[in-house]
């Protein structure tokens, strides 16, 4: 069970394959602009861990990740525990037959989940998942916006990963 103060600094590790390496921030930014799911691990103070797969929205100028999750569950129970999480996402470059390989480009960042409460960032991050991930997204944004800013709550917790750490990785 963790003890109660200041969170350790992390183990920083190396990539063990240098040569798998993706250290240009534009191709990290990339992939975390056009992959459509990012896996985010949780974990509770009873250092089991919890797996999610959610659709996000990447803001690479305020270096961060949105996401919409239900206003309760085990997810939101979880970071309000404890904040810090790891997150994982692939561009799937298919299975190469005969070769006994997969080709992926991956980017995994760690940081702070948090709850935004701002209603000015919360549609900033609507917008960017919307943008993202709609085929109509203006249709889909004006009626949210339109809803939220005529008083209606937002069906949905936002959430922002706050990046602290980030290593890309590319396989065959």
């Amino acid at each position: 069970m963790p003890t109660s103060g200041p969170t350790p600094e992390p183990r920083r590790y190396h990539l063990r394959r240098a040569d798998r390496a993706i250290d240009e921030k534009d191709e990290t930014d990339r992939i975390l602009s056009t992959t459509k799911y990012v896996s985010v691990a949780l974990c509770g103070p009873d250092l089991r861990p919890h797996v999610v797969v959610m659709n996000h929205g990447y803001d690479a100028e305020r270096n961060c990740l949105y996401f919409h999750a239900a206003k309760t569950g085990r997810k939101i129970d979880l970071l309000r525990l404890n904040p810090f999480v790891s997150a994982l996402a692939v561009e799937d470059l298919g299975y190469k037959d005969g070769e006994c390989s997969h080709g992926y480009r991956s980017v995994h960042v760690a940081g702070r989940l948090e709850e935004v409460s701002d209603p000015a960032e919360c549609l900033h991050a609507l917008e960017v998942m919307i943008r993202r991930l709609e085929n109509d997204p203006d249709a889909v944004m004006d009626r949210f916006v339109k809803e939220f800013r005529d008083g209606a709550a937002l069906p949905a917790t936002i959430l922002r990963l706050s990046i602290e750490e980030r290593t890309g990785k590319h396989g065959s």
